[in-house]
């Protein structure tokens, strides 16, 4: 009989190992992250002295509109193909989401790697994002005008001191990142090494008054874009000036970029600014629905009553009077329902990504009231995409 308990601290170096089983990666590769499992609240399913399941939670903050949020930030999820279909997942989820619950954070996130699989525990994906190329081998033409402010590069020991302020001012403006600590800072974002980026140099950083740019190079005439914070277009232009302009470099690869990023409409040349791929992100579960509504901000005032079903937390069933605008409520009400909705569709809209509106259109959403989806759309709505640059 499989037992779901907490996996020890001794026991890390298993979790590294069920992981490179099921994701079928280099043990090494993973032992890099290591770190993460030890700061991590771990779940694992033993069948006997044999752990057959894992699943990791780091407690982190996620920036939703006009708010941080506590948030499970769930990884190193697997169950090993000798114990697969016996119920081994939906056993660590539920405890996952009952040790959310006990611990009062409203929200929970994760990355899937098969998408299809967590919906039915009330995940929605919740943002996007895209890869772009900028061919740099002629000049790089932006139609925004370039802050003019001076740029200098800071060293990898001292940039996360530098570079927090910057990037929890961003969060305040763009939701769906995490608030990071100096050593989330130092072995994620500006680790020495990057398995995905084989023969790139370590980090370097280049700074404005009021934004920055973490990349690596490579003998190939490659820049790798890592990470790219600007507070208005104009620190972007003159940090996507610096990019394309640094010596014997011919391009400027960004795996990972907002899906309202502005190169693609900045530079004079599109052709030369290529999107490669557009992809799910983030994945999110509202824990405590009247929660989250409540603390999140609204741009329009309103009221609608959603009639939510949630299968695995049964407190967030029912039917909620949410108000929107200044002073935003949620409260159980039983008047008659103005949309209905699985929670894994509320979280989906929750940070401004997927809409309401357009969930209707497809069926997934139950609209009431006429006009109510398109109500709540606006309500819900962000200046800027939601979007995440940390994976864990």
């Amino acid at each position: 009989m499989v037992e779901i308990r907490d996996v020890p601290q001794s026991e890390v170096e298993r979790m590294v190992d069920l992981a490179g089983m099921v994701f079928h990666v280099r043990i090494d590769d993973y032992e890099r992250d290591s770190w993460k499992l030890r700061r991590s609240e771990r779940i694992g399913a033993y069948d006997g002295d044999d752990l057959a399941g894992q699943l990791a939670v780091l407690p982190m903050r996620l920036a939703v509109p006009g708010a941080f949020l506590d948030c499970s930030a769930v990884s190193f999820v697997g169950v090993l193909p000798t114990h697969r279909r016996k119920g081994i997942l939906t056993a660590l989820m539920d405890r996952m989401l009952a040790d959310a619950v006990a611990a009062g954070r409203p929200v929970a996130a994760l990355w899937a790697s098969e998408g299809a699989i967590y919906g039915r525990y009330g995940f929605g994906l919740a943002t996007r994002a895209i890869g772009l190329e900028a061919d740099t081998s002629r000049p790089l033409g932006l139609r925004t005008a370039a802050d003019e402010r001076p740029l200098r590069l800071v060293d990898v020991a001292s940039a996360p001191g530098v570079l927090d302020p910057i990037h929890i001012r961003a969060l305040s403006a763009r939701p769906g990142g995490l608030v990071r600590d100096p050593e989330w800072w130092t072995r994620s974002i500006l680790r020495p090494v990057d398995v995905e980026a084989a023969g790139f140099t370590d980090p370097r950083v280049v700074v404005h008054p009021a934004g920055y740019a973490v990349y690596r190079s490579s003998g190939n005439q490659t820049i790798r874009l890592v990470d790219l914070v600007a507070e208005t277009p104009q620190v972007e232009a003159a940090l996507w000036r610096y990019l394309a302009s640094i010596d014997l470099t011919s391009r400027v690869h960004a795996p990972s970029r907002p899906v309202d990023d502005l190169l693609p409409h900045m530079a004079t040349d599109p052709d030369q600014v290529t999107v490669k791929e557009n992809y799910g992100a983030l994945w999110l579960r509202l824990i405590d629905v009247p929660a989250a509504l409540h603390a999140r901000t609204w741009a329009t005032e309103d009221t609608f009553v959603l009639e939510i079903e949630d299968t695995r937390i049964p407190a967030n069933s029912g039917r909620w009077r949410l108000t929107t605008g200044a002073t935003p409520a949620c409260d159980p009400t039983t008047d008659p329902p103005d949309l209905a909705l699985a929670a894994a569709d509320l979280a989906a809209t929750y940070l401004g990504g997927a809409t309401p509106a357009t969930l209707t259109r497809i069926g997934a959403i139950t609209e009431h009231t006429p006009g109510a989806a398109a109500r709540l759309t606006a309500a819900m709505a962000v200046p800027l995409a939601p979007y995440i640059n940390d994976e864990f």
